[in-house]
């Protein structure tokens, strides 16, 4: 395919990507040339606060654009609004302007305070938090008292923010374990409470935006009992309906504005392919990606790689650095790795350099994805389809940041989408239009979830008591989650409604982002805490034995204490890799949903999964296994909701796939399915797991099973199911249109496969869709 590269421009995007082809040749797989846009302006609206205009045009903003004019005029006027626009357009002036006139004039409603209106902003990061912090520092209105309250608020502070701070920043945990169970200390600020600012509210999706759109609910019920009804603005990336979702979180209808009206730059996007190397394997993304990054950086471009895992962001960023060393030494400093798991001062100290352009090459996770305020940025480099396509533009949007010159953008950005050795990668490359041509997904999410619903109406009862009126919060599912948790001893009814009836705290037993508790990696000879992991994925990556990489230092595992919830390391690079292993087996709770057609039955409903890590595999370098060690732990239990398919033996005796082939086929069939469930829901393979197998107990055929990772489910398989023949169609394309002979990691084999990939057919998968889908019909 030519990748038809565009003429180039001085210091562009295009002239990068000629410079880069010319560097490392062969890559390029497609070109997709973005025009850039001019800015559609506004007046400053005439109600604004005469103070907070003059701080405005101070800043040296004579004029809006339209989107931030609307977003500001709707909020001011009491309409709920979601502001649903590109990365770097803006937002934050469309609710920052009616909150920061209302807490000098008061609430719009014109009712009385003593402290001016109030606005609670709530970001699902805390470096987003403090970067709006520091915007609202920046503009400096006379009278305007601004905080930041969360986990590392000092406790003195703490009570002159509910006390005197008309704009407290913090985040959906906190209002979840502290605000709202300690509702009464916050009473003036929530009588006066006129707005509700949810930013990046497209990170809301799944479990745990079903959690955080019942704690937005809770927050308006409280509000509404000290007599206040405040204006709810969200702002959001680019998403297929923001109004629906935005509407779904909070509950009550709100108003999208979709129009963009700020500049764009003119921005060259390049879907990339590593080459193959002799044996006819893809040369390593991490290797690739380091080597995009380096070539930039000798260009002068200043690069944010956006990169899947922590271990990967670590690697590209050692890689990129050594690559330096031979003939750049002097930019070697200037590159770094960002992800979850660096402590707060770590984190902030590197969002400080590279605002200053003292990095040159940041290898992050998605914590950059969202709204951090990084200007100037000359490229971006994606390295692996991220999942979603919004999540792909949002980090994309990152790339071309530098500020507006007589409407037009100062420099063409360039954005290198460096494919990975994987099913949905491969796919894409043969695929261009779904990722330039198609929509973004739709947000899943299902607030009505009652693993997710039950804990938030306890803690609903402990904060003003449950009545069945209530039910315009936490909709028609209301009454039998009374009645559930009263049969528990949870709640007590009396006759005023439902009452919290335990001495602890309800929050206590809810984790928001549906991960439950962390597991700190904590260095024995210093007790220094060198980064976290979630506590359901600790079996795999915090056993005893294995190698955890933090900041470019190596690490070792001694002793993992889930009870403590720590994993004691030593410093070290044993010089190999570990991989754990694991087996899981699953049982059907109860198909709610279920068709047949002939020799195939289609389900739908509830399942429990179980899953023991069992051993780790060590390996060097070079891929070459050194070592296969035994573990002893716990068996780890989700009850959730699956999407399974069964065949009959001669359906797939008939489709040549022979009775001990079935085990093989089935696997790799399930991989493939799970690679691809993307393209059709708000999920990435890390969000949903699978079990195959070809004899099932419950069911007593060959089963094939895909299901939500999170307890209760998430949406993602119902999705599955409700667009089964189009996923399937896609997982067929997927094992059909790669070129390996055997099956690899671009179609059948899963990086996160328990059995190290065994064992798995790709014929036989193949073999198996077909023959589901003339089935279906």
């Amino acid at each position: 395919m030519s990748p038809g590269i565009p003429s180039t421009q001085e210091n562009g995007g295009s002239a990068r990507l000629y410079r880069l082809v010319r560097r490392l040749p062969g890559r390029v797989r497609h070109v997709e040339q973005i025009s850039s846009r001019p800015a559609v302006v506004a007046d400053l609206p005439g109600w604004l606060s005469p103070a907070v205009r003059a701080a405005v045009t101070g800043s040296g903003l004579e004029t809006l654009w339209s989107h931030q004019a609307r977003t500001a005029g709707l909020a001011h006027e009491g309409q709920d609004v979601v502001v649903a626009t590109g990365t770097a357009s803006g937002k934050s002036l469309g609710y920052l302007l009616p909150a920061l006139t209302a807490a000098l004039d008061g609430p719009p409603s014109g009712r009385t305070t003593v402290r001016g209106g109030t606005t609670l902003y709530l970001s699902p990061t805390k470096a987003l938090a403090a970067d709006q912090r520091a915007r609202i520092d920046a503009l400096a209105v006379p009278g305007v008292r601004a905080a930041t309250y969360d986990g590392d608020t000092p406790t003195d502070e703490r009570r002159w923010i509910r006390e005197h701070a008309q704009i407290v920043l913090t985040n959906p945990d906190l209002l979840h374990h502290s605000l709202l169970p300690g509702h009464r200390q916050w009473a003036p600020f929530l009588r006066s409470l006129s707005y509700v600012v949810v930013d990046e509210c497209h990170a809301y999706r799944g479990v745990f935006g079903a959690h955080v759109a019942l704690v937005l609910r809770r927050l308006l019920r409280v509000a509404q009992r000290y007599g206040a009804t405040p204006t709810v603005v969200l702002a959001s990336a680019t998403v297929a309906d923001p109004e629906g979702h935005a509407s779904a979180l909070v509950g009550r209808p709100v108003v999208a504005v979709t129009d963009d009206g700020s500049p764009r730059a003119a921005t060259t996007c390049v879907l990339w392919e590593p080459p193959e190397g002799a044996d006819g394997s893809r040369r390593s993304l991490t290797a690739e990606t380091a080597d995009v990054v380096g070539a930039l950086v000798r260009d002068d471009a200043q690069t944010l790689a956006f990169v899947r895992s922590r271990a990967g962001v670590e690697g590209v960023a050692s890689q990129v650095g050594e690559g330096l060393e031979l003939d750049r030494p002097d930019l070697v400093e200037s590159v770094a790795a960002y992800r979850g798991g660096y402590l707060p001062e770590e984190r902030r100290e590197l969002e400080r350099r590279l605002r200053s352009r003292d990095l040159m090459a940041v290898a992050a996770t998605n914590a950059l994805e969202l709204g951090v305020d990084i200007n100037g940025l000359d490229a971006v480099v994606i390295a692996g389809w991220p999942g979603r396509r919004a999540s792909w533009w949002q980090q994309a949007g990152r790339a071309g940041r530098e500020k507006a010159v007589d409407g037009q953008s100062a420099r063409e950005a360039l954005v290198v989408s460096v494919a990975a050795d994987d099913p949905l990668d491969g796919w894409l490359l043969d695929h261009p239009d779904y990722l330039f041509g198609d929509p973004v997904e739709a947000i899943v999410m299902d607030p009505g979830n009652v693993h997710v619903l039950a804990p938030h109406v306890a803690a609903a009862a402990a904060e003003v008591p449950v009545t069945l009126d209530d039910e315009a919060w936490f909709g028609p599912g209301l009454r039998s989650v009374l009645d559930t948790l009263t049969a528990r001893s949870i709640l007590r009814r009396r006759p005023s409604g439902w009452y919290w009836a335990r001495e602890d705290r309800p929050g206590d037993h809810v984790s928001l982002r549906g991960v439950g508790t962390v597991v700190s990696f904590v260095e024995g000879r210093t007790g220094r805490v060198v980064g976290t992991v979630d506590a359901a994925a600790a079996h795999s990556q915090a056993h005893t034995g294995a190698v955890h990489v933090h900041q470019g230092e190596t690490y070792v595992v001694t002793d993992l204490d889930l009870d403590a919830a720590t994993a004691t390391v030593v410093r070290g690079d044993p010089g190999w890799t570990t991989t754990a292993q694991s087996v899981s087996s699953f049982d059907i709770l109860g198909e709610e949903s279920g068709t047949a057609s002939g020799r195939l039955r289609l389900s739908w409903g509830a399942v429990r999964v179980r899953r023991r890590v069992t051993s780790f595999v060590r390996r060097l370098p070079g891929g070459e296994i050194i070592g296969t060690h035994a573990l002893d732990l716990p068996e780890q239990v989700l009850t959730t909701r699956g999407v399974w398919w069964t065949m009959t033996p001669d359906l797939l005796e008939g489709a040549g796939i022979a009775e001990d082939a079935v085990p093989g086929a089935a696997h790799a069939a399930e991989h493939a399915a799970i690679g691809a469930l993307p393209l059709l829901a708000t999920c990435d393979r890390w969000d949903i797991g699978g079990v195959s197998t070809d004899l099932h107990p419950d069911t007593g055929l060959p089963t094939i099973l895909v299901y939500d990772g999170y307890p209760g489910g998430a949406g993602f398989s119902a999705r599955a199911h409700d667009t089964v023949e189009r996923w399937w169609q896609a997982t067929l394309e997927i094992v059909d249109g790669c070129g390996c002979r055997q099956g690899c990691p671009r179609c059948v084999q899963s990086p996160k496969c328990g059995n190290s990939n065994e064992p798995l057919d790709k014929d036989g998968a193949g073999r198996l869709l077909r023959a589901i889908l003339a089935e279906r019909g």
